[in-house]
C-alpha cells in the first residue's frame, strides 16, 4: 500500500469530503451540526477557508480522499487574527492508521507558514474517538487549556469540550505579522 499524499484540497476533491463530514456529523461526536450540510454548503465553507487565506488540505492514498483538515479563524474578533481553530476529518476506515497525525502536521506547518501564532483545538465530547483526537494532539505537542462541562446534547446525551492549544512559530514572543 502507498503513502497517501497530503495535497491542498481541490473543488474536485468536494464530494468526498462533504461525504466524510456527514459521517462525522451523523454518527460522532466530533462535530456538533446535528443534520450534514449538502455539497453547496461545504463548497461555501470550503471557499470561505480559502478565501480567509486559510489551509485546507486533503489526504490521498491512490486517488481515494482518506481525510481532509482545515484551519480557519478561532474567533471572528481582529485580535485574534494570530490565532487558528483547527478541523480533522478523516473517512471511517482511514481511522487509527494514523493519518490524522500526518494530516495534523502538515496543517502546523502550514499554518507556521502563514504566521499564525497559536493554534487550538476544539474537541467535542470527552468518550470515544475523542479520545483519540485528545491523544493525537497530544501527541502534536498540544495542551489541555480547558474543559466546558455539558455544553452539548447530541446522540441523547451532554457532551463536553476540551480545548487544547499549541503555539505556533515565535508565539507569544513577538507581536503578529498579521
Amino acid at each position: 500500500m502507498t503513502t497517501p499524499s497530503i495535497r491542498p484540497a481541490e473543488p474536485a476533491d468536494l464530494a468526498a469530503i462533504a461525504a466524510i463530514y456527514a459521517d462525522a456529523v451523523t454518527n460522532g461526536t466530533a462535530s456538533w451540526e446535528l443534520d450534514p450540510p449538502d455539497e453547496a454548503e461545504m463548497r461555501r465553507r470550503f471557499e470561505a477557508i480559502r478565501a480567509g487565506g486559510y489551509p485546507y488540505l486533503a489526504a490521498a492514498r491512490e486517488g481515494v480522499l482518506l481525510g481532509y483538515a482545515y484551519a480557519g479563524p478561532y474567533r471572528p474578533r481582529p485580535a485574534y487574527r494570530a490565532t487558528v481553530e483547527n478541523s480533522i476529518y478523516l473517512a471511517p476506515a482511514a481511522q487509527g492508521l494514523g493519518l490524522g497525525g500526518l494530516l495534523l502536521a502538515a496543517l502546523i506547518a502550514e499554518c507556521t507558514q502563514r504566521g499564525f501564532r497559536q493554534m487550538i483545538a476544539v474537541i467535542g465530547d470527552g468518550t470515544g474517538a475523542s479520545v483519540a483526537s485528545r491523544r493525537l494532539h497530544e501527541k502534536a505537542g498540544f495542551r489541555l487549556i480547558g474543559i466546558a462541562e455539558k455544553v452539548g446534547f447530541k446522540h441523547g446525551r451532554w457532551l463536553d469540550q476540551m480545548l487544547m492549544q499549541k503555539e505556533l512559530g515565535e508565539g507569544d514572543r513577538s507581536p503578529p505579522a498579521l
